[in-house]
Order: structure tokens, then sequence, then C-alpha cells
């Protein structure tokens, strides 16, 4: 067999494995192998093969050498719990293989009590509820409602920890519906998981074909370690103050879009938009999309310390709306990105409201000296308005990784 073929074979099987061993394979909304297989070459090896080696070797019973006899798969399952103050946190275990008291990430957000306040700006002090996920792809649309403030998801790492899910704006009533998972709770964090939508990827001009993985409406919201995978409209970054730290974020168009007000630190953005001929003008994907609405929306995207890379020839950003306000500083940018960096929505009336900014940015795609007119090249003092916590009051709620 040709090696090419063979990757084919191979990986089709792997996810006929995936499939079954979530007990989908007759599932009508799952996904198809072909659509499977279709998103899963557009992934990075270091992000899908941890994933199915664990899933495979998960579903192997073994045998004692001692007695030969067959053996659970839970006989050895240890699972490291971070250190917590009982009267303070709580856990819950979600493993897909039945060795927790959870086999679903959904079953585990049922079970957190809801708040008893109608005020759901909840106080730090509120008991925290992490929901501890083992290793594996759990196949599920997760939904976590206004009254489960302060709940932590906590995978084991976002190469082998993965919930994902197929909705699409027209099977599910519209884009904003269409999150594999959604957050509408405040004090929400994440910890060392991705976040996939694996519908069809559209082709330009597709209608209702986006796809979101994450969408995080909630305030005060903080992702460490996180990767996001889709296509167009992977991560709807929606409306409160949110924080990324070293996550990984993939798509094509518009990926990055919302009202947030959020910084995104030491990020990995990679798009996967269709690869352009050399010298084509033509341009294919969008890193962001930001949808500040008025100029009395205190809102915005930055990116610090973060690289860009991938395929396509996309722009950092295009104003979905009028006020859109994105600012890169600090950030590595491989030729991927047009010369002009950024798009107005083809309306020359929002260059006047919009507010996109570069600083001490390097690589092939930073050279800004075909910068549309707009874009503002920013001096130390601007950029510092930025390039500090206190943009998202980070310093009344933002915790450190390990609290």
């Amino acid at each position: 067999m040709i090696p090419k073929l063979k990757c084919l074979t191979l990986i089709i099987a792997i996810f006929a494995v995936l499939l079954s061993s979530t007990n989908l394979i007759t599932t009508p909304k799952s996904p198809s192998l072909k659509q499977l297989l279709d998103f899963a070459l557009l992934l990075p090896s270091s992000i899908i093969s941890p994933i199915i080696s664990y899933t495979i070797s998960r579903h192997h019973h073994k045998k004692r050498p001692d007695t030969g006899k067959t053996t659970s798969i839970c006989d050895d399952f240890k699972p490291q719990f971070p250190p917590v103050e009982p009267n303070t946190t709580s856990i819950l275990c979600v493993d897909r293989n039945g060795c927790c008291n959870f086999t679903t990430v959904q079953a585990a957000v049922d079970a957190v009590p809801a708040s008893s306040s109608s005020n759901t700006s909840t106080p730090p002090s509120q008991k925290r509820t992490i929901i501890w996920i083992n290793s594996g792809l759990y196949y599920e649309k997760v939904m976590i409602p206004r009254t489960k403030p302060n709940i932590t998801i906590q995978g084991q790492g976002y190469t082998t920890t993965a919930i994902a899910w197929n909705s699409t704006a027209n099977s599910s009533g519209g884009t904003f519906y269409s999150g594999s998972v959604q957050v509408f709770s405040d004090n929400f964090i994440a910890k060392n998981i991705s976040f996939m939508n694996v519908a069809p990827i559209p082709k330009p001009g597709d209608v209702g074909a986006q796809a979101v993985a994450m969408r995080i409406s909630g305030d005060q919201a903080a992702f460490w370690g996180c990767g996001f995978f889709g296509a167009q409209d992977t991560l709807h970054d929606d409306k409160g103050r949110h924080y990324f730290k070293d996550c990984y974020i993939q798509g094509s168009i518009d990926f990055i879009f919302g009202n947030a007000k959020s910084v995104y630190e030491n990020c990995q953005l990679i798009s996967m938009a269709n690869p352009v001929a050399a010298g084509s003008k033509f341009i294919d994907g969008s890193l962001t999309a930001h949808g500040r609405a008025s100029k009395e929306d205190d809102t915005g995207f930055v990116f610090a310390n973060c690289t860009i890379g991938g395929t396509g020839k996309v722009w950092l950003g295009r104003a979905w709306r009028p006020f859109s306000r994105v600012v890169f500083a600090l950030t590595t940018m491989s030729d991927i990105i047009a010369p002009e960096g950024w798009n107005d929505f083809n309306d020359p009336t929002r260059d006047q409201t919009i507010f996109y900014g570069e600083y001490n940015c390097s690589g092939a795609g930073a050279n800004m000296s075909m910068r549309a007119p707009y874009v503002q090249k920013l001096n130390d003092t601007e950029a510092s308005n930025f390039l500090n916590m206190s943009f998202i009051n980070g310093d009344q709620w933002l915790q450190p990784y390990n609290s």
C-alpha cells in the first residue's frame, strides 16, 4: 500500500475506533467518518496523535502477569486531583470509560448546585467546583448556565483532553448557538483542555456553515493552556472580561470574534485558510472580527507576545461592527498576514471609528509600510494602556494559575 493511502486508511480506522468507543456510531447527529477525516487532516499531529493514542490504549483490556486474569481499565486509575481546601472547593471527576462518578462533562455540570441568588455577580468567596476531566475525547455539546458560577474545567493537557461537537449556524439556529461548549456563568476557568467543532469545513461563501468551538459569555473568565479548534468562527469571545494564557487557537475566517474585553498572552494563532499562490492578492481569512458597536462600549481584544502562523493569506482583523478595537503587541507574525493588515468590512465609513493598533511586532507579516491608512503604529505610552492587566481589571479578579 502506498504511504499516503496507508496514512489515510489508518486515520479512518482511528476515527472508527473513536466513534464506536463513544457509542456514537449510530447517533443521528454524529459526524460522518469523512467529516472527521477532513477535519483531522488539518489538525497538527501533535494535537490529534496523543488523543488518539490514549483513546485506543484505554480500550484494551490487559492481563495480570501473575494470574493471567483480565482486569478492568479502572484498576490502575489514579487521578491526580489538585490539592484543594474542602471548605471552599469541591471536585467532580469525569472519565468517559466509567472510572469516575460521571462519564460526560455535561452530567458533571448538571450536578453542580445552582446559585440560590438571583444576583449572579457572585462574590469570590463562594465555593468553587472543579470538574476534573480524564484524558480522552468527549463527544458532546456542553452548556454552563448563568446560575452556575465559579466552575473550573480541568483537563490533562490540551493535546490529550478534548470536548468536541459538530453544530453549525444552520443546524443550531444561528452562529451564536453553535458552540460545542457554551459558558454563560461568571468566574469560569478552563485549564489544559481543548474545545473543538468538527463540522464540515466551509468553502468561501458558504451560508450557515459557521461553527463555534467555544462561546464564552460570562464575566471574569480565564483560560490557561487551552486549545480551540474549528474553521469559521472558532472562538466566540462574546462578552465580559477574559484572559487567555498559553492557548492554541486555530481557524480560518473571523476565528476569534465577539464583543468581549480580553487579553491574549503568549498564545499561538494558527490559520488553516487555503494556501494562496505566491504573488496573489487574494485574501481568504481573518484572525479577528471584533464587534464593538459604539464608542461607549468598553471592549476590545489585545494580543501580547503571541505568534501567528499557518496557511493562506489573512487579515489581522476586520471591522465586524463600526467601533471594532484590536491591538497586536510584541507579536511574531509570519508572511500569511496581508500587507494592508486589516479590513474595514468594505465600509469606508468605519475608518474613522475603528481602532486597530500594532506595537513592536516582528516577522515577515509585521511590516507596516503598506498598512491600511487607519491603522495606528502605537508608541510606548499608547501601548502601555493595553499591556497592563488593568485593561481587563485583572488585579481585581484574576487569580494565579495554581490558585
